[in-house]
């Protein structure tokens, strides 16, 4: 078997392609809500968001089964949008409130599920997600609710960036900060809804936080920042579809579609968490070696007899 049979080979069976395209969608979708959240510090409000859309999930799901998963998350993520961003306005106690939040939906959505039958068996589905077995009206679904979220974010992505460089400037040159901000968060919570169906709400964080983080690790310039998340959520996806299937099938390992990929993602992040920090320290080593010798690397002057 050739390196390029064993990387793509597996990619020609119909149950991979299903998760491998979702995971491409997610890819470009989360990528580039992930450099907003990184930008604008929002990580704590989207963990807020994947805890808080659980009971609508939970409920959507207990309804009308696999096919109300997503229709009782998006009510869930509407509701739950517009009432963290309401929150983090408040100057006092945001964080608290979001907290509070965030831990009571969690644990409706768990006391919701423990009342259904194979109370186990749902719970693990909801919470670590069903990549492999998606199928092809998850995949239609999954692209039609990215494409809605990705345009939302497009029109206000200037704004956003506006206010994530001076929150007063935008205000005083009439950018209309709270409609963008509820406009960024619902998209934002109809993402990890999107994401939760894929991966489940445990690892649906993973998605939009760690792409943007790692793109702002390497580049400070816009663009480049949402070419490299949405790079980093391919390559993830990809990456952990891949060694999911060759350690379940080659080494009889059984590892969770889901779970694969967000390792992947944290490997990918350490990778370049590592290379950021040698190549910010390593320049610095002549001088500090010559500053702990009380000398400078900087050349002697040229005496005035030689000039």
């Amino acid at each position: 078997m050739t390196a390029i049979d064993w990387l793509f080979s597996p990619f020609a069976l119909p149950f991979m392609q299903r998760p491998l395209l979702v995971m491409l969608v997610l890819a470009v979708a989360l990528g580039l809500a992930s450099v907003m959240v990184t930008l604008r510090s929002l990580q704590f409000v989207g963990d807020g968001l994947v805890h808080a859309v659980f009971p609508g999930i939970v409920i959507g799901f207990a309804v009308g089964g696999r096919e109300g998963l997503v229709p009782g998350g998006l009510v869930a993520a509407a509701i739950a949008a517009v009432a963290f961003t309401l929150l983090t306005r408040r100057a006092l106690a945001s964080d608290a409130a979001i907290a509070v939040v965030l831990t009571v939906m969690f644990g409706i959505g768990v006391i919701i599920v423990s009342r259904q039958s194979d109370y186990v068996g749902q719970l693990q589905e909801l919470l670590f997600g069903r990549l492999l077995t998606v199928t092809d009206a998850d995949v239609t679904l999954t692209v039609a609710v990215a494409a809605a979220a990705t345009v939302a974010i497009a029109v206000v992505w200037r704004t956003q960036l506006f206010r994530a460089h001076d929150t007063l400037a935008a205000r005083a040159a009439g950018h209309r900060v709270l409609a963008t901000d509820l406009v960024l968060a619902v998209a934002v919570a109809v993402l990890i809804v999107a994401a939760t169906a894929a991966v489940g709400n445990l690892l649906a964080l993973g998605l939009l936080v760690v792409p943007g983080a790692a793109a702002r690790l390497l580049t400070h310039r816009i663009g480049w920042m949402v070419a490299i998340s949405i790079a980093t959520g391919a390559l993830a996806g990809f990456g952990g579809l891949l060694i999911g299937f060759r350690a379940s099938v080659d080494w009889g390992i059984p590892l969770a579609g889901g779970a694969s990929v967000i390792t992947m993602l944290v490997v990918i992040y350490g990778v370049v968490l590592a290379a950021s920090m040698l190549h910010r320290h390593g320049p610095r080593t002549a001088h500090t070696a010559a500053d702990a010798r009380g000398t400078s690397t900087a050349p002697a002057p040229v005496p005035e007899a030689a000039r």
